[in-house]
């Protein structure tokens, strides 16, 4: 004879056991198990572009202060909502007066706060001397630039760069001194791709060719982003370049650097820190590197005058070399 299970005595079980919906402690009512709401499938997020071969150090390079040597003044002008200029004279024991000026050009499409096309951008000296950059937005994912050095009348440096930016990957062309009388080339590819949302992988080939001479270079990349810290390293047959930067909070950061390069047989390790006063209006950067040489700028803005001072000191010990800089920033 066949039993059937009972819930209360004299009473069939009718079928699944009744479950009670609540909210905040109030009964909402009762129903089967199979009557529960199912969890919408959580959609993954598309992953992000990798950036730039050239911008994978680029946060830990920004804490570490620029070289400073003598007095500089620097006064900034912006003449037009796309086009400015900038005078600088600078003044040093180590070489003659000189005279810089420099003048840049936005067009109207922006894509980021920091990205501006087309742009153009050029430096000279009083020399005659001229550097200039030209960017190019070509279509929609491709990019295009074009930088030209020259030492008075002669041209020493022309470079052409090509970039394509996928959803999640980035893609180099480089073309460095092009010669097609002399033969002679420098070609530069560079990939990287967002394999998850906090690690990307990429590669460098650096292939030169001139009369009598022709190599490569292969080096392989790989960046790792958390939230508060940013871990890069490149291995080649050129040698190593491994970088960490870390931010403590809003006021504090830091970063450590390692180089090292076969050919030379050189090692070079860094530390450099990046703090912010902001009530004090003051940024102060410091390093401190394995060939003995200690550094540190100070840079203190003096609202509501549009001015910033800077004053910096470098030392090395292992060389016995001192110096120091002072700069006034108007604009």
């Amino acid at each position: 004879m066949e039993s059937r299970k009972t819930g209360k005595l004299g009473e069939a079980n009718p079928g699944p056991s009744p479950v009670l919906w609540t909210e905040m402690g109030n009964t909402l009512g009762l129903a089967p198990m199979g009557a529960l709401p199912r969890r919408s499938p959580r959609r993954e997020e598309p992953l992000p572009n990798p950036g730039s071969f050239d911008e994978l150090h680029r946060l830990c390079k920004d804490v570490f202060p620029a070289q400073m040597e003598g007095v500089k003044l620097v006064v900034n002008k912006v003449l037009s909502s796309h086009f400015q200029v900038a005078h600088t004279v600078h003044m040093s024991a180590l070489g003659l007066p000189g005279y810089h000026l420099h003048a840049a050009y936005a067009g109207d499409w922006q894509l980021s706060p920091t990205e501006v096309f087309p742009t153009v951008v050029g430096d000279m000296d009083s020399s005659g001397s001229l550097n200039a950059q030209v960017l190019l937005l070509l279509a929609e994912r491709l990019r295009a630039k074009a930088v030209f050095q020259t030492q008075q009348a002669k041209f020493l440096t022309w470079q052409f760069d090509g970039e394509y930016r996928g959803d999640d990957y980035t893609a180099t062309l480089t073309l460095g001194n092009p010669d097609l009388i002399g033969e002679s080339v420098i070609m530069v590819a560079h990939f990287l791709q967002s394999l998850t949302h906090r690690l990307v992988l990429g590669g460098e080939l650096v292939y030169h060719r001139r009369p009598g001479e022709e190599g490569a270079i292969l080096t392989l990349a790989g960046k790792y982003s958390a939230l508060h810290w940013v871990a890069t390293l490149n291995v080649g047959s050129g040698g190593a370049h491994a970088s960490y930067y870390h931010r403590a909070n809003e006021q504090v950061q830091v970063g450590v650097e390692f180089e090292a390069n076969t050919r030379l047989q050189d090692t070079t390790f860094s530390f450099g820190y990046h703090l912010t006063l902001p009530q004090a209006n003051m940024v102060f950067r410091g390093l401190v590197d394995s060939n003995w040489c200690v550094g540190a700028v100070l840079e203190k803005k003096m609202p509501p005058l549009p001015v910033t001072l800077a004053l910096g000191a470098f030392l090395n010990h292992w060389r016995n070399r001192f110096h120091c800089g002072f700069s006034i920033t108007v604009g």
